[in-house]
């Protein structure tokens, strides 16, 4: 028998990890359940929330499934382009205002 050892990164999965259920336990002590079904339902919910549609400042404030499915690139170029749009449209106004 051989000692496998775990992935050379452990330590931070291993924090990233404890972080996920601390958000998971904080969310879900907020209220009481009284039936084990509420309790999953509720599970269920806040997963379903963290994944897709809580955006994640480590991954460029997308959510974690646009950063699965490869999603991320295309809406950091989308966000980039409107920024230089809503940039340029706020010069153009403030030199239609100082004229």
């Amino acid at each position: 028998m051989s000692h496998v050892r775990g992935a050379p990164m452990h330590p931070q999965t291993q924090g990233k990890i404890e972080r996920w259920h601390q958000t998971l336990k904080n969310h879900i002590l907020l209220e009481n359940d009284f039936l084990p079904d509420d309790l999953e339902a509720r599970i269920e919910a806040f997963v379903e929330h963290y994944n897709h549609q809580r955006y994640h400042e480590s991954l460029a404030n997308v959510t974690p499934a646009d950063a699965y499915f490869g999603r991320a690139p295309t809406i950091i170029k989308q966000r980039e382009r409107v920024k230089r749009q809503t940039i340029e449209y706020r010069r153009l106004q403030h030199r239609r205002l100082a004229a």
